[in-house]
């Protein structure tokens, strides 16, 4: 592709899913771009020069000079726009961009945008399946399933689209009908200076937003300021004025919209006070979109939960099995094990361990004293869990999932639940956390 005035000229930067769905969106309107990637072999090269071989591709290092030849990178998620080379040409005068900001400029219906530390794929598919059953033309995307970009259509009457931090760095101005941070704790520190650079970087899906809900049980959810601008809270106490909660009617728990009790919690398919607050966070969210109360319940009570979050597999001698490997940090660790640890009758066998990403455990100990009979730790960072953990609970310590699938089936005894939630990634010693979860599925299914 022969170069044009730099005006008119875009460069994508990472030739992953994003990318790709870049190169395929700049492609079909005729504008004119090239693309670079720091790796030699990124996952998407064959299919770009197969498909778009006219177009210029740089492999390796990025070149500053390269760079500069446009007016607007378009970087992908998965590089930090901290990186020396973005900064230098940002410094002379190149815009830094993303997918996110241009589905912004040509999305025509409104968009729910849902960021958060944790539950935003399940609060994002569940948002999705309330606006379909109100009859609502919905896509829905981002940072699951199909890349935002590839969602575009006119036809398309509501977009819902899950955003990482990371996606969140070069978006700049979103202007979302009604968008949340569902929960900050800490997560990426290996990206991140320290949490207050990465709950910076959330909270760019604020910008332009119309409408904000807020979880009211998490300070640094509730963007500053939010003067004049409507918003709904959630939270798993009674709701007051625009707000979603808990409320008890005759010594049954329901969930609840203000004064109004909308519908039992028993009815919900997914377990433990995490899955409610995901229930309550969208409803608030849907409520605010304009979708009616009926629709969005059915949808509630119809919804299985996620593979992977904290998804139940088996029961074996009297203990259920839960999958939830998704739990790749401390806060959905945390979650899982408060919210399900609450909702049995035993305690938790936890299985734990893996990349920590830099992370502080500190914040499991009391929640594992309190619900776990044992914890088994594999994976990198075991050590660093057991230092943490340290008398708080019977540790111990496995080389594979598979033993420590077997020697969670002898800690655990009726009425327990044994947990996969590492508060770690997987890479360590996966290839991503589906295969962890599926591996440990299939060895708690395999146990006699």
């Amino acid at each position: 592709m022969s170069l044009i005035a730099s005006d008119q000229f875009r460069i994508v930067v990472g030739l992953g899913k994003s990318g790709m769905s870049l190169v395929r969106f700049l492609a079909s309107r005729g504008i004119a771009f090239a693309v670079a990637d720091t790796r030699e072999q990124p996952p998407e090269l064959d299919t770009l020069r197969r498909d778009y071989p006219q177009v210029e591709v740089r492999c390796g290092e990025l070149d500053v000079e390269f760079l500069c030849r446009a007016n607007e990178l378009y970087v992908s998620p998965g590089l930090a726009v901290a990186t020396p080379a973005l900064q230098q040409a940002a410094a002379r005068g190149v815009k830094l961009s993303g997918d996110i900001d241009l589905f912004a400029r040509y999305a025509k219906a409104p968009i729910v945008a849902i960021s958060g530390s944790n539950a935003k794929s399940t609060v994002t598919t569940l948002v999705g399946d309330m606006a379909a059953k109100a009859g609502k033309r919905v896509a829905v995307g981002g940072n699951i399933g199909t890349p935002a970009l590839d969602l575009l259509d006119d036809s398309v009457e509501l977009y819902v689209l899950e955003l990482s931090s990371f996606q969140l760095e070069t978006t700049d101005q979103l202007n979302a009908e009604v968008a949340t941070v569902l929960n900050i704790s800490e997560d990426h520190m290996d990206r991140y200076s320290g949490l207050p650079a990465y709950h910076l970087a959330k909270h760019r899906i604020f910008r332009g937003a119309r409408q904000v809900v807020v979880n009211r049980q998490d300070a640094l959810s509730r963007p500053l300021p939010v003067e004049g601008i409507p918003c709904f809270t959630f939270g798993l106490n009674a709701p007051d004025f625009k707000a979603f909660g808990l409320r008890e009617v005759d010594g049954e728990k329901y969930l609840a919209f203000e004064f109004q009790a909308l519908m039992p919690v028993r009815e919900l398919k997914i377990r433990g006070a995490h899955n409610q607050s995901n229930a309550l966070a969208a409803l608030a969210l849907g409520h605010a979109a304009g979708l009616a109360f009926e629709p969005m319940l059915e949808a509630l009570r119809e919804f299985k939960g996620l593979a992977h979050r904290c998804q139940w597999v088996r029961e074996h001698n009297g203990a259920g099995w839960y999958d939830d490997s998704k739990a790749t940090n401390v806060g959905a660790a945390l979650a899982a094990i408060e919210g399900l640890g609450a909702d049995i009758p035993g305690q938790l066998v936890l299985i734990a361990g893996g990349d920590g990403k830099g992370a502080d455990f500190a914040a499991l100990r009391e929640p594992v004293r309190k619900h776990c009979r044992a914890v088994v730790l594999l994976g990198r960072d075991a050590e660093r869990l057991a230092e943490t953990l340290d008398g708080a609970v019977p540790l111990v310590r496995v080389q594979t999932l598979a033993e420590a699938v077997q020697r969670c089936a002898e800690l655990a005894q009726p009425g327990d639940a044994v947990l996969l939630s590492p508060a770690c990634a997987s890479l360590d010693m996966f290839k991503n956390f589906e295969e962890r979860g599926r591996l440990f599925a299939q060895a708690a299914e395999g146990l006699a």
